[in-house]
């Protein structure tokens, strides 16, 4: 049983997925198509794409499925994709902050930026702030339009290192994901504070997937892997169940004009302690601007 039973028909809503053409992006993208949005999967996977287009269609007999080529570890391929997206001339209702590297070895991004933080987190970042004028533009009251950041409950055990965010002086694969995962949190709480302090018709909230079987988990040591051939069925989400919580988020009429939660099997729940931290949250912010080299418009809650 897909979420199409539950959520209403979403005809002339516009979609971008991150990471569309794998794992549950994929998913994702695929249950939004068949709700009837016009969906533009992100990817950086062009040698997939046009099949993972072809296949949607098929699928859900909808048509207005395409991809844009993304790379969320080079800035300079987002900033031509957000162009390449306001060519043409169409609303955004929903952006899905999907795609992700997890516990890959050192290396850098395009800018030189750590790859988890690079492009898990400051991708995203930078994509939303850039989409942020057309998503304003395209909510409406009662009808807002909807940021949708897939975090992970990794984020529970994350620690968000200010003076050293790159991991340079010690990296860890499992904590560079971890803190990459837990600063989309506190991004998304900030967001969400902006959007209500200017009053706009657009939501963000976090969401976490659970453990998904996915290709995401190649890089973990092998005991992982053997336990996950072992036992996965057991303890592993489908991609299409890890799915769930982000077409929730991006569909429900539960959460109409409602931001700033954090959603697990589509119910809210409590992110870590330290997420709800306005200062950090603040920091971070400014941050993340200064490195992505976009205005600060936050003049936060808390000074500092």
């Amino acid at each position: 049983m897909g979420p199409e039973l539950f959520f209403p028909p979403q005809p002339d809503r516009v979609a971008i997925v991150t990471g569309g053409t794998d794992g549950i992006g994929y998913s994702t993208a695929r249950q939004l198509a068949r709700l009837g949005m016009h969906v533009i999967v992100a990817g950086n996977n062009d040698g997939k794409a046009q099949e993972v287009v072809r296949k949607i269609k098929e699928e859900t007999l909808n048509d207005k499925v395409e991809f844009l080529y993304c790379d969320l570890a080079s800035m300079k391929s987002i900033r031509q994709f957000v162009q390449k997206f306001r060519m043409k001339k169409i609303p955004l209702h929903v952006l899905v902050n999907n795609a992700g590297v997890m516990m890959v070895p050192q290396r850098k991004t395009r800018d030189g930026f750590e790859e988890h933080f690079g492009l898990n987190y400051l991708g995203h970042f930078l994509l939303t702030n850039l989409l942020l004028d057309t998503l304003k533009e395209s909510g409406c009251p009662g009808r807002s339009a909807r940021v949708v950041t897939v975090s992970s409950a990794t984020h529970y055990v994350g620690e968000l290192n200010m003076d050293d965010l790159q991991g340079s002086h010690f990296y860890s694969p499992h904590g560079a994901y971890a803190q990459s995962k837990l600063a989309l949190v506190l991004f998304s709480y900030h967001l969400q504070w902006l959007l209500v302090a200017e009053g706009s018709h657009v939501t963000a909230n976090v969401v976490d997937p659970g453990v998904v079987n996915t290709d995401l988990y190649r890089h973990v040591f092998w005991g992982t892997r053997l336990f996950k051939k072992l036992l996965g069925w057991l303890f592993f989400k489908t991609p299409d169940e890890g799915a769930w919580t982000s077409i929730y988020a991006a569909v429900t009429p539960e959460l109409e004009g409602i931001g700033g939660r954090y959603l697990y099997n589509e119910k809210e729940t409590k992110s870590l302690k330290l997420t709800y931290d306005q200062k950090l949250q603040r920091q971070l912010w400014t941050k993340s601007c200064q490195m992505t080299g976009i205005l600060d418009v936050t003049h936060g809650p808390v000074s500092g």
